[in-house]
Formats: C-alpha cells, structure tokens, sequence
C-alpha cells in the first residue's frame, strides 16, 4: 500500500468513527481542533486500524497525533 493508499483509507476510518463526510477530511485535519474528538473516539479509531489495517498502534501514540497526517505517519511506521 503506497503513503496515498494508506491517507485514503485512514481517512475513511476517521470519517467512519467521526461520523464525518470523507470529503471534508485531509491529512491536515486536526483531531482536537476540527472534528472536536473525545477519547472514546480514539480508541474506536485505533481499534478500526488495528482490524482494517493490521497495524498495531499504541493508544498514547495514537492519542498524541494533532492531525490526521501524524497518524497516517504512526501507521506507516507500523507496516
């Protein structure tokens, strides 16, 4: 899976957990600022990616990523 694969379906895992449009979704959106996520959220999302994607990822990892791009970078560390 090339780095634009792995943006796409990240951000389609997002937009599902999020309840977003995929369209309004980039690498730049922020988790804290733009889609106002909870917590609860998070794990969701990092569960999704750990079923969708095979990627293991560490919840504090994840958590600390301001931007969808962040975690895109985390996964692709991870696979």
């Amino acid at each position: 899976m090339d780095r634009k694969e792995l943006e796409a379906k990240i951000i389609e895992l997002v937009s599902i957990t999020y309840q977003r449009d995929a369209s309004e979704l980039t690498v730049r959106t922020s988790f804290q600022d733009d889609l106002k996520g909870a917590s609860v959220l998070m794990v969701g999302l990092v569960a999704e990616i750990e079923n969708e994607l095979d990627a293991m990822i560490p919840l504090q990892d994840a958590a600390a990523c301001a931007t969808i791009g962040e975690l895109v970078d985390k996964v692709e560390e991870e696979l």
